[in-house]
């Protein structure tokens, strides 16, 4: 018997794969022969909803079948993420949903109600790389100037975040791991007000997104000094990273995809994969991408499934190393 590549990503990531019959009658090369619903686990309005109304959008128009948005957030995603994974496993329910989704809640909450092996992976939709921003009030033009100017005033400068256990507060304390400095944490909800307050100075740095924060970059109030993520960004190549800058081994990254409940069938998980990546090159998504900041990412399935292991112990390191655990 011929093991497959998803076969394969079974073992790695305990997720189960069958070819038996599911609740629809069509072979995947006719599928969707009926509308198919992409459930999300934020509000409208947000990167997560937008990205996925992109992207159902163009595979309407693809299948010639709707393709309909739900909004049900709650939960710490729990809510959207137990809708898909107590689905049938036919390809007409489907998760839109960011990497912690998979990667970090599993070690952040102790009651969570879902479980990785209870979903496919499909594909990943795209990739954001966070920079490292500061408020220019701080003097410093490097990560090695900041780290210095830390050290030498102990928990006099502080880091905004999205809310505890978000990747602005888990990678910044990484950040002061592996630098020694001691800079104080400043919590908000959401990453608006967080920007908020390091443009009227109330904290000194904060991980953001290039694209909510290259608007205000002309304005003197802030500065960029790196990128957070493994390699450069793309559209601020003479930007080094932290890790290139002399903090080596620290990266951060953002990523959503797209997940189905488990045991769904290899010919279907390839067939959503395809045309998901065929929608993705679309000029409509094309401008999404370029506006937001997000890069394509060109993963296969079995691939994805070892991105969220990969990411997975990255993360379950990082919160069991700072001890933070949200009730």
């Amino acid at each position: 018997m011929r093991i497959s590549g998803l076969a394969a990503l079974a073992a790695v990531c305990g997720i189960a794969f069958v070819s038996g019959a599911t609740n629809r009658p069509a072979a995947a090369q006719d599928f969707p022969t009926a509308p198919v619903r992409f459930i999300v686990p934020v509000p409208a309005g947000g990167v997560t909803d937008a990205m996925a109304r992109i992207v159902g959008q163009n595979l309407s128009e693809m299948w010639g079948q709707p393709v309909v948005i739900e909004n049900r957030p709650g939960g710490n995603y729990s809510v959207a993420a137990q809708a898909v994974a107590r689905s049938p496993a036919d390809g007409y329910t489907l998760l839109v949903a960011p990497d912690s989704t998979f990667t970090a809640n599993p070690f952040l909450f102790n009651n969570l109600t879902y479980k990785t092996s209870e979903f496919t992976p499909i594909v990943v939709l795209s990739r954001a790389t966070p920079m490292l921003v500061i408020n220019e009030s701080l003097g410093v033009n490097s990560v090695p100037e900041l780290i210095a100017l830390a050290k030498s005033k102990p928990g006099a400068l502080n880091y905004g975040s999205y809310g505890i256990g978000t990747y602005a507060h888990l990678s910044m304390e990484d950040f002061k791991q592996r630098s020694g400095a001691d800079i104080v944490h400043i919590p908000y909800r959401g990453a608006a007000p967080a920007l908020t307050g390091l443009l009227s100075g109330e904290v000194s740095m904060l991980l953001l997104n290039l694209s909510s924060i290259e608007p205000h970059e002309a304005s003197g109030k802030i500065r960029i000094i790196a990128s957070a993520g493994e390699t450069r960004a793309a559209k601020k190549p003479n930007l080094p990273t932290i890790s290139e800058a002399g903090l080596k081994g620290f990266s951060t990254s953002i990523w959503f995809a797209l997940l189905g409940p488990a045991n769904m069938p290899e010919t279907l998980v390839k067939k959503i994969h395809a045309d998901v990546m065929k929608a993705l090159d679309t000029p409509q998504t094309r401008d999404f991408f370029e506006k937001n900041s997000f890069e394509r990412v060109t993963l296969s399935p079995a691939e994805f499934g070892q991105l969220i292991e990969k990411d997975s112990k990255h993360w379950e390191a990082l919160i069991k190393s700072v001890g933070v655990k949200v009730q």
